[in-house]
Parts: structure tokens; C-alpha cells; sequence
């Protein structure tokens, strides 16, 4: 299949990206390469992807025209792109124009093709709010600009199945972390702080905060299970993640372990729209997609710190 992945030089747009391509399909990826973090993370994740001949489009879905930029024969839209997590720094217009405004466009252009290609929506679990322990059938009651943009994409993307002018899902996923993680999340600055000697800023009452921490590759498990099942994953929503729960400090504990270092801590005022806890239901995808899985956090996190000492020491 002819396959578009948008933010295909992120952390699991790139992961993603790769298993399409080992799957068979032939693969195009773009991505902004926002200066929301460090443009040089992405470009490494972008020559990892060129070498495995995926070619990355610079694109911005707000305002360039995306049928000039795009390939005109594609089955499946991969959607990743998006103004991520919670940032003091980063303005509701960032979340509004990224989140919504780029959703939308890219949906006119994906009714543009004749043969109704299938739109895959990628979406989080802070669209549920401050706790995320539901059911794909709970109301939603996001917290934060992020949950209320990203909800609100869900929805423009659902609405096409809606009116039969396309064939869409959306994934929630809860709590990704791995190699190529974002640089300002959890695990990558755990690594970081105490790998070069550094305090790990830790908010308030975050260290009690439950989390499904889901290792990359059991999410794009769950997320390339949509294959062969358009019928039924069509105008669907579907949990993805593991229902183990670990709280912030169980992490940074088995962080400390496996580095063999004690982590130096800068306590911070607590953040507002923080979940308190997520722990992924996963009924509805593991009925339907067969989804399962597998992958412990101290496994994963054995992965990530391989990663990281091989990116950057």
C-alpha cells in the first residue's frame, strides 16, 4: 500500500514509519520540524528513516498546499502530527492552529482521492482529563489546551466516517516512551540528568502519579493492527497501552537501577492539566485488533538507555 505518515520524524511517527516500511508498504513521511524541541533529534530520526529509503517532506499542514507536496495515489494517512503534551511556553494559537486547523486541511486534502483511503488518527489519552482509566465510551473531559485540540481533531477526523466521506479511526495512546523519546520527557531527561550529572525537575505530587507506561513497540503493535480491518475499526476509537500501572517514582527508581546512579531531584510547583493517572483499557483493541501488549518498563527502559548512550555520549 501507498502509505503518508505526518509527523514521521517525531518520536513514534518515525518508529512507525520503519515498521510500515519492513511491513512491504511503500512509505512518504513529512514533518514540520517545529522548533517546539531540538530540529537536530529530528533529523537524526530523519537520515535513520533515509537510510531505509523513506524519504521526510517538509510540510507544514497549516499552510502549504498539500496537494503540490503530497504523493496523488496513497491508501492510508498516518496522522502523528500535532503540538505535543503540556508546555508552559507553548500558546493555545500553537495548539489551535497545529492540532485543529492542521487536522482539517489535511482531511480536505485526503476527500480529494476518489478511492476513500483510510485516515488513521492519532490521538492521546489526555483527551479523557485527569484520570484516563475509561473506556473508549466515557465522555470526555480533557484538562489542558493539548486534550481539548486533540479532542477536537478526533472529532473532525470521526465526523468523516460520519458522513461517509471517509474511512477513519482514532487511536488513543497512553503514556509512549522509548528510544527517540522527546527530549523533555520523562524517561530521556531521567537519562540525561543522571548521565551528566544534572537535577531532574519533578512537579509537586507528580511522583505519586500513576502512568500505563507503554513501551514504542507495543503501541505500533497496536497501531499497524488496523490492516485487514477497515470494516469494523472504521469511525472507531481504540485504546492503546499496557494496563500495568507504575507510578512516577517507581520509574525513577528503576531508572536509578539500571543506571546504578541516584538521581538528583529539583523539586517544582505542581503543573496544571497533569493527569493523575492513566491506566490504559484495552478491551475494545484487544478484542478487535488482537492487540497485547507484551513489553515490561524496566525491558523498555533498558532499550531507551542503550539509545541514548549510543546517541549521545
Amino acid at each position: 500500500m501507498n502509505i503518508l505518515v505526518t509527523g514521521a520524524a517525531g518520536f513514534i511517527g518515525s518508529h512507525t514509519a520503519e515498521r510500515l516500511n519492513e511491513m512491504g508498504h511503500k512509505v512518504v513521511g513529512t514533518d514540520n520540524f517545529s522548533s517546539y524541541y531540538n530540529i537536530s533529534l529530528k533529523r537524526k530520526n530523519e537520515k535513520a528513516l533515509n537510510e531505509k529509503g523513506i524519504i521526510v517532506i517538509p510540510t507544514d499542514l497549516r499552510t502549504d498546499n498539500l496537494h503540490e507536496k503530497f504523493p496523488k495515489d496513497l491508501d492510508y494517512i498516518f496522522h502523528f502530527a500535532a503540538h505535543p503534551g503540556i508546555s508552559n511556553t507553548s500558546t493555545f494559537e500553537d495548539y489551535l492552529s497545529n492540532n485543529i486547523v492542521g487536522t482539517q486541511r489535511l482531511l480536505e486534502f485526503a476527500e480529494s482521492f476518489k478511492n476513500k483511503l483510510f485516515f488513521v488518527n492519532i490521538a492521546t489519552s489526555s483527551i479523557y482529563g485527569l484520570e484516563a482509566t475509561f473506556p473508549e465510551s466515557e465522555p470526555p473531559k480533557p484538562a489542558s489546551w493539548y486534550g481539548v485540540t486533540k479532542l477536537a481533531a478526533e472529532q473532525l477526523v470521526l465526523a468523516k466516517s460520519r458522513d461517509k466521506k471517509l474511512q477513519t479511526t482514532s487511536l488513543r495512546l497512553f503514556s509512549v516512551y522509548g528510544p527517540r523519546e522527546r527530549p523533555d520527557k520523562l524517561y530521556t531527561r531521567l537519562i540525561d540528568c543522571a548521565l551528566n550529572n544534572k537535577a531532574f525537575p519533578l512537579f509537586e505530587g507528580s511522583e505519586k502519579h500513576l502512568r500505563s507506561f507503554t513501551y514504542v513497540q507495543d503501541i505500533v503493535d497496536g497501531i499497524v493492527s488496523v490492516f485487514g480491518k477497515e470494516e469494523v475499526c472504521n469511525g472507531e476509537i481504540f485504546n492503546l497501552g499496557t494496563e500495568t500501572e507504575n507510578t512516577t517514582a517507581q520509574g525513577i527508581a528503576i531508572m536509578e537501577e539500571i543506571l546504578q546512579k541516584k538521581i538528583k531531584i529539583q523539586a517544582m510547583p505542581p503543573r496544571a492539566g497533569d493527569q493523575s493517572r492513566t491506566k490504559a483499557n484495552i478491551d475494545k483493541a484487544r478484542k478487535i485488533l488482537g492487540y497485547n501488549p507484551q513489553t515490561t518498563l524496566k525491558q523498555g527502559l533498558l532499550a531507551q538507555t542503550d539509545w541514548f548512550k549510543n546517541n549521545f555520549i
